[in-house]
This record gives C-alpha cells, structure tokens and sequence, in this order.
C-alpha cells in the first residue's frame, strides 16, 4: 500500500504563497493534528547545526510548526541531542548557546528549547529492538518520553549515509553518546601513496585524531570518532573507509536506531523534509558548502521511509550544479549523492527500513 507525501514548490507570488504558509498547509493536509491528543508533550526534533554552519532550518519556519502543535492542544518543545564529537554542541550548555545564536531561542520559536539527551548525554534509555545489529539501542530519554514527535530534516547529502532526511534525523538523532558510537563504526585510513601532507584534515577532526608524521597524515583509531569529516575535506581523496564491508553494517545499524527511536508511538509522529540549501555534507559541519542542486520544495507525511525515498527521487530528477561539490551525475535522472562519493549507498536505509516496519518505499506524491 502506498504512503502519501504531500509537497508543496517554492514559488510564490502573494501572501497566500508563502512558504509560512505553505507549511501550515502541509500540517493540516499531512493529518498531524489527528494524532496529537491534548496536552501531549510533543517534541519537535531539529538540528541547531554546528557554530559556523548555515543550513539548518530557518527557525521562523520551526515556529509555524509549534504553532500548530499548540493549535492541536499539544504542548511543544524544541529539541536535539549532543554531539559526539567535540564541537559547539557536545553537551546541553554549548549546545543550548549554540541554539540560540541560530536564532532558536523562545521569542522566535515559541517554545523551550530541551538538549533531550541531557547535560553530558547521561540522560539514556535502552530500547529494546531485537533486530540483526542491536537487541537494544540507546535513545536520548526525553525523545523516549514524549507523546507525540514532529521531525524537521533538512534533505543533504552525507559523507556515510550518502544522504539525511528523516531516517538519519531519528538515528543519530534521538541517539546518546553511546548510541551514536555504536552507529559510526566505520574508521578511515590514511592511503599514504596519495596524501601529500597539505594537513586540511587535522583541522577539521573533531577527535585531535589526526597528526602529521613525515609529511604524511596518520589517523589515531583510539581516538577516531568514525565521523569521516576527513573523507569529504580531503582534496587528494587520500582518506577512505573499506566501503566493500564497513558500509553495509553502517547504514543497517543507523537504520535499526531509527526504529528504535519512534518504538512505542508509531502513529503519533510527523515528518517534514525541507529540500531547500541542498548541500553534499550534513549541518554537523562548521561550515555549509554550495547546493548541488536547485532548491525544490517542501514534503510531509507521516511514513518516514516514503518520505526520504520522495525527497531522494526529486533530488536525482534535477540538473546538478557543476559549481558544486557534485564531481559526476550531474544529468537528471542520475544518483546525485554518489556524484559527490561514488562508494556511498544511500537507498539501503530505505531497502532495510522497509524491511523492519518503519514504513514504505512506494508513495503517492501530492502536490498541494
């Protein structure tokens, strides 16, 4: 049976046009106001994005959404877990003042901003899955705890998932410290033939994981994050991961802690993918690169895989921009994510997704 997902362009020529609009529209249209009950605490999952990065999601369009929650009789809260590694986000102090410096502060929003894993991630929940990868995955408990979710994404490639969208937002998402390690178990190596000592990935390891030792890159697997935030900084391509066997467990284990994350109110989430800004790496980045392709528009359902595989297909109808980080593909009707790493394997979240319940790959796309 096919999910629906509503999408909604970007043009607009009046009032009624707008894209804050057009959200409103896209909630009622989605039925997300059908399953939150009154007075449920409903968490409103965001990425505040990384101090220096710039493609997270314009809080006065987060602000629409809390504005129906409360319409519905919900309680709304805006919220995101910390990081693994060591940025502006890596426990709720920095990461709340990381917020608000991106505007996600209660005068715009409208509602308080909660770090749902906690000061230093300590905040956990076991979650019990039993599936190939995990029995048990550990989610950040206030995301556990709330009645009811509506997840913002905004649709980007990344450098293991191939791309984020809802999926990775529930993934690494809602997970803690230890539930994100368990998921990066991918660790780069340094091809040493290839490096040339140019030292751009030092300053980017979020882990100090990375030395120069004669002239060459050396990576420290103890303190390896396995972000691979090297991979995609790297010039030479001199950094690579063993793709044939790392990324397969990769994607199933991301795949499985989404599941893990929505256990227990499967009828009581929201999703909406924001295809605007669609940048090759993901808002972890301190820094946000050119879009790969144009801006496209706006989906929501309440099927997180239909969702993704709506967004991934509009992606790859596009022209790609050759300005960009984009190094093949860039024809409509091409992969545009493998154009930026060719070894990436992106619809095998949504192959296992579908396999493990956590929605469909066949949707029906409305415009509204």
């Amino acid at each position: 049976m096919m999910s629906k997902v509503y999408f909604v362009n970007l043009r607009a020529r009046s009032e009624k046009e707008s894209k804050i609009n057009k959200i409103q529209k896209l909630f009622d249209k989605a039925g997300f106001k059908d399953f939150i009950s009154k007075n449920d605490l409903t968490a409103i999952k965001v990425h505040f994005g990384e101090k220096g990065n710039d493609g997270y999601i314009n809080p006065v369009f987060v602000r629409q959404v809390v504005d129906k929650v409360k319409n519905a009789g919900g309680n709304p809260f805006v919220t995101d877990t910390n990081t693994l590694y060591i940025g502006s986000r890596h426990n709720a102090v920095n990461h709340s003042i990381t917020a608000i410096e991106h505007g996600f502060n209660y005068t715009v929003v409208g509602a308080p901003i909660i770090i749902a894993d906690g000061l230093k991630s300590q905040n956990i929940t076991n979650v019990e899955i039993n599936k190939k990868q995990f029995k048990t995955v550990k989610i950040a408990s206030d995301i556990v705890n709330a009645d009811s979710m509506i997840v913002l994404s905004h649709f980007k490639g990344h450098p293991l998932a191939g791309f984020g969208g809802a999926v990775k937002n529930l993934a690494m998402g809602c997970a803690t410290f230890q539930g994100k390690r368990d998921q990066h178990s991918p660790r780069p190596v340094i091809m040493e033939e290839t490096c040339v000592g140019c030292g751009r990935c030092i300053t980017i390891c979020p882990g100090k994981a990375i030395s120069l030792e004669n002239q060459k890159a050396k990576i420290d697997q103890e303190l390896c994050e396995g972000c691979c935030e090297c991979i995609t900084l790297c010039l030479s391509r001199a950094i690579e991961i063993d793709w044939a066997t790392e990324i397969v467990p990769f994607m199933e284990k991301m795949t499985e802690y989404a599941y893990g994350a929505v256990k227990g109110k499967e009828n009581k989430i929201g999703y909406i993918n924001f295809l605007m800004n669609i940048t090759p790496d993901c808002d972890c980045f301190p820094f946000s690169d050119a879009a790969i392709v144009p801006d496209i528009g706006i989906l929501a359902s309440t099927d997180p895989i239909a969702l993704d595989k709506a967004s991934y297909d509009l992606v790859n109808k596009q022209q790609g921009f050759k300005h960009s980080q984009l190094c093949s593909n860039h024809e409509s009707g091409k992969d545009k994510f493998k154009g930026i790493n060719e070894y990436t394997e992106g619809f095998i979240q949504l192959d296992y997704g579908e396999e493990l319940g956590l929605g469909t790959k066949e949707y029906d796309l409305i415009e509204i």
